[in-house]
């Protein structure tokens, strides 16, 4: 069964830093490009980074690139998302996400509960 749990948020000021986790299990973080999104009150959820398969090659939203940096650790089955220099527009409740095929090749997409990011002074 796929699982995705995320740990690490908080209430941050303006310019601090944080490092999100999302623990997977039910399948391997090395088999599968893996993403993360944001949702602000009253937003849809936007797309913020994802790490290739290769695990090599990581892509960014606008809005945060230069800033944040995602990253997975294979023996922990685990990606990361380091965010640096936050910003109050940055508050969102944050999800890691992977579209995950099972056995009979039938692609589903998972979630995350998520966890806060408060950005404020």
């Amino acid at each position: 069964q796929v699982q995705l749990v995320e740990s690490g948020g908080g209430l941050v000021q303006p310019g601090g830093s944080l490092r999100l986790s999302c623990a997977a299990s039910g399948f391997s973080v090395d088999s599968y490009p893996m993403s993360w999104y944001r949702q602000a009150p009253g937003q849809g959820r936007e797309w913020v980074a994802e790490i290739t398969l290769s695990g090599t090659m990581t892509n960014y939203a606008n809005s945060v690139k230069g800033r944040f940096t995602a990253s997975r650790d294979n023996a922990e089955n685990t990606v990361y998302l380091q965010m640096n220099r936050l910003k109050p527009e940055d508050t969102a409740k944050y999800y890691c996400s992977v579209y995950h095929r099972d056995y009979r090749g039938v692609g589903q997409r998972y979630w995350g509960q998520g966890t806060q990011v408060t950005v404020s002074s």
